[in-house]
């Protein structure tokens, strides 16, 4: 099986890249490198001899110049919800590769009956109805065992901001495809996703940029929602991200045509306020940490994943815990701490 594995070079794509070669399956990348840190990640991936084709996803011609794949992963996408909102030229940026780029790829694996497993984001949720658990998650005594869980059924509707907007907005591209051409497809609508090789920065997880911070004593704010780090988030590692991708590549036919909601789930939730104090007992750091009351007007207050429907199907569930993710990322940042600099 030959797999293209689109945004080969971020942060997903290139630890997905390298599970999969080591799991002896046949994979291309592709990636502009347009990210601070792509030529990182590109070295990693010529030592595990996986090649890369240097073209932007939003260049049809290049691309159907490509060979022909038995799958594509599509793992490309500009996930920065604040950065549309800078200037026309960013907002651009981000609509036409999450969603031009996509129309991209869906053309061509229906022209070459290529498979599609389309990563997608839990910021295709509503974020007026998101918000709507404002004060629970202001409750020193929220009862966790009655908590609602996010599932694929929950409200799309309203602003999502543009980077979740252009990715719904994929979504149904990839079902009218599959409508249409009889395009196999599989959707994942991922939570917050962390683990090593993601680089401290505050467009690319929170968690390796709450993480890098405390490490190297810059300043962090908790922002909105009464200034008290009360966001609450569950986590995956991208191990566990990678596991689950294996079993559908594998069981393919079971899952084909499917949507599912997956993360770190209710056993792994935490939010900011308890993230610092994890990362203290880590590191034995101990930051002054300041609130700003200020509230994005994207930021949701609560996000935590079901993972029921992907049970049911393969029985799968995350193995790493918030500590073991907490671990790997400062453990790898320490390690890499030098060659990291030169991208900040």
């Amino acid at each position: 099986m030959d797999i293209l594995i689109t945004g080969g070079c971020g942060f997903i794509g290139s630890n997905l890249s390298i599970f999969l070669k080591k799991n002896n399956l046949n994979v291309f990348t592709l990636d502009n490198l347009y990210r601070t840190g792509s030529k990182f990640n590109l070295l990693r991936l010529k030592q595990n001899k996986i090649k890369n084709f240097k073209i932007d996803i939003r260049d049809n011609n290049l691309l159907k110049k490509l060979p022909k794949f038995d799958l594509v992963i599509d793992c490309c996408a500009e996930p920065s919800v604040e950065s549309s909102r800078k200037s026309e030229a960013e907002s651009r940026r981000v609509f036409e590769t999450n969603l031009v780029g996509t129309f991209n790829i869906v053309q061509k694996c229906v022209k070459d009956n290529s498979k599609l497993i389309f990563l997608s984001t839990s910021r295709v949720y509503s974020i007026i109805k998101l918000k709507k658990y404002t004060k629970f998650i202001n409750s020193i005594t929220y009862n966790i065992a009655k908590i609602n869980l996010i599932d694929e059924d929950f409200d799309t509707s309203g602003p999502l901001s543009l980077y979740g907007y252009s990715k719904l907005s994929s979504e149904n591209l990839i079902t009218e495809f599959s409508y249409s051409h009889g395009l196999e497809f599989i959707i994942n609508r991922f939570g917050v996703v962390s683990g090593p090789w993601q680089f401290g920065k505050t467009d690319q997880g929170f968690v390796s940029f709450w993480c890098w911070n405390f490490l190297n004593k810059k300043k962090l704010i908790y922002k909105g929602y009464s200034g008290k780090g009360s966001q609450i988030r569950d986590l995956l590692h991208v191990n566990d991200l990678c596991e689950l991708l294996l079993m559908q590549i594998k069981n393919f036919p079971k899952v084909k045509n499917e949507t599912f909601a997956i993360g770190g789930g209710k056993e792994n939730f935490i939010n900011l306020r308890q993230l610092s104090k994890e990362i203290e007992s880590l590191t034995n750091i101990k930051k002054n940490i300041k609130g700003d009351n200020a509230v994005s007007i994207y930021d949701v207050p609560y996000y935590i994943s079901s993972n029921k429907k992907i049970y049911k199907y393969l029985k799968w569930k995350p193995k790493y815990s918030v500590k073991d993710i907490l671990v790997d990322v400062i453990n790898w940042q320490v390690e890499n701490k030098k060659k990291l600099l030169k991208y900040f």
